[in-house]
C-alpha cells in the first residue's frame, strides 16, 4: 500500500482519518507530534499553521508516496495557497473531511483544494466510514489485499 502523509490545520480530521484508515475505533485525541505508522503519517495541525514548523512537513513528505491535503467542510478559509501542489514531487490529493457536519460546505472546500492544485479529491466522513474504502482503493498497490477482501477469503 502506498504511504500517505496527512497535512492540514488543527481539528480538520487528520487523526480521525488515520484511525479510520487503520480500521481502529474512532476516539478523539490531540496529536502532539508526528506519528509515523506503516502506511500513514499523521502530523500535528500546528505544523501546517506555523511557518517554521511547516518545513518539517516538507521533510515528512519525502517519506510518503502520496501527500494528502485535508480541508474540513466547516473551514472558513483555506491554508493552502493557489497552485501549491507542484512544490511536492509526490502525488498530492485533496481530502474534504467533516462532510456530514451541519453548516459545512464540502463543495467550497473542494474548490479550494482544486485551486491549490489537487486533481484527485476525496470526500470523507471518517466516523461513518464514508469515503474510506475509495481512499484505500486509491492507495492500493498491485497485490495488496484489503481488510474487507480478507473477510471474503
Amino acid at each position: 500500500m502506498k504511504k500517505i502523509v496527512l497535512m492540514g490545520r488543527s481539528e480538520c480530521g487528520k487523526t480521525t482519518l488515520t484511525q479510520a484508515l487503520k480500521g481502529e475505533k474512532i476516539q478523539y485525541h490531540k496529536t502532539q507530534y508526528v506519528n509515523n505508522f506503516d502506511v500513514v503519517i499523521d502530523t500535528p495541525g500546528e505544523y501546517a499553521q506555523t511557518k517554521n514548523l511547516g518545513y518539517a512537513l516538507a521533510l515528512y513528505s519525502y517519506e510518503a508516496d502520496v501527500v494528502g491535503l485535508l480541508l474540513s467542510a466547516t473551514e472558513p478559509y483555506s491554508l493552502y495557497p493557489p497552485c501549491v501542489t507542484p512544490m511536492a514531487n509526490r502525488d498530492v490529493i485533496g481530502i474534504v473531511t467533516k462532510v456530514d457536519v451541519e453548516g459545512g460546505d464540502p463543495e467550497r472546500a473542494r474548490r479550494w483544494l482544486s485551486l491549490a492544485g489537487c486533481k484527485k479529491i476525496f470526500y470523507v466522513n471518517s466516523t461513518a466510514n464514508e469515503g474510506i474504502p475509495e481512499l484505500l482503493d486509491y492507495l492500493r498497490e498491485e497485490g495488496d489485499v484489503m481488510p474487507w477482501e480478507q473477510e471474503n477469503q
